[in-house]
């Protein structure tokens, strides 16, 4: 199998590169080489919006499946149509599970939920780059997969405010220092790790049953807010010291204050419960299960980051974001 990932080198992509590298996958990694190089994948250095470069590193290729880690807007998919659709037998979108129905009216969210987030500008675009697919499917037969992750993590930390990139939240909770969870904490959550949608993932590569298909590939494992938090601060060797405040005044706060803004990831995504049913899945991948636990998981997290000094990135500007919140809703922390 032939396979070329856009991308490949980022917090989901990496694991399923080294999959595939184990499975015995002839992969090539499309980018501009900024990061380290995987062992065992072929590197074809071009940046993907320069037409010149792409078209000298892709010629004479053609490809049993490509899969774009980094198209956000419809304007990459129709690129990607007129580059791949001579070329590639299978081409995998990686789109968002918050493209779902925000609010949800149902807590179980299938495949079949609808797409519909208005506060998200990125579910937003992620939502028309699926319906451009779509229509390229049914028009000219465009083979394309469509794939939706959650909250995927292997080398960020998964968590609403301080977390992701940065090590702000980690360092916090190691100096005993308050933390902010939005709303109460009790809405449910579905955290994966990447090494488990990476198994999800590549038995719908060059999987000819996938084609003109829409998935998303989640652990089974639901946690609270106040859990994930709490189970985080004990993989760190941590204190979990919890505040609760909304949503909506944490949203309100980042924008009064000129922070980066969050009412996208709180409003449009992460204030709702997300429980996910993963029965298309498993029936197109027999025996795929999501096996490894959140707390096992971030602790191998915090070990990778504390491996690395350079990886524990503290930003006064989230200190600043969080301590000013608790201050301002008067929370006895």
């Amino acid at each position: 199998m032939k396979v070329l990932f856009i991308g490949g080198t980022g917090n989901i992509s990496t694991p399923l590169s080294l999959l595939a590298v184990e499975k015995g996958v002839d992969l090539y990694h499309l980018n501009r080489g900024n990061r380290p190089a995987i062992p065992g994948v072929k590197n074809l250095s071009a940046d993907i919006n320069n037409r010149i470069e792409v078209d000298k590193a892709l010629r004479n290729h053609k490809w049993d499946v490509v899969v774009n880690w980094i198209a956000f807007t419809p304007e990459d998919i129709q690129r990607d149509y007129e580059l791949f659709r001579e070329s590639a037998r299978q081409y995998i979108f990686i789109s968002s599970a918050s493209a779902y129905q925000k609010p949800p009216t149902n807590p179980v969210i299938t495949e079949s939920t609808p797409l519909r987030n208005p506060v998200w500008d990125y579910s937003l675009n992620k939502i028309a780059c699926e319906d451009l697919l779509v229509k390229l499917y049914r028009e000219s037969g465009f083979p394309m997969t469509i794939v939706r992750p959650s909250f995927t993590y292997y080398s960020v930390i998964p968590l609403s405010l301080g977390g992701w990139e940065e090590f702000t939240v980690i360092d916090r909770m190691r100096k005993g220092l308050p933390i902010v969870v939005h709303g109460d904490g009790t809405s449910l959550w579905t955290i994966t790790h990447a090494s488990d949608f990476a198994r999800g993932f590549y038995g719908l590569m060059n999987n000819m049953n996938a084609i003109g298909e829409a998935f998303h590939i989640t652990s089974d494992e639901a946690l609270t807010w106040n859990r994930i938090y709490e189970a985080v601060a004990h993989a760190a060797n941590g204190v979990a010291r919890i505040v609760h405040i909304s949503s909506e005044a944490i949203a309100d706060y980042a924008d009064k204050h000129n922070y980066p803004s969050v009412r996208g990831t709180l409003l449009g995504d992460k204030s709702h419960c997300a429980i996910f049913d993963n029965s298309k899945i498993k029936r197109l991948v027999p025996g795929f299960i999501a096996t490894k636990p959140f707390e096992e998981g971030i602790r191998q997290t915090i070990e990778w980051f504390d491996a690395h000094p350079a990886r524990k990135v503290v930003k006064e500007e989230t200190n600043r974001f969080l301590d000013g919140l608790i201050q301002t809703y008067h929370i006895n922390s």
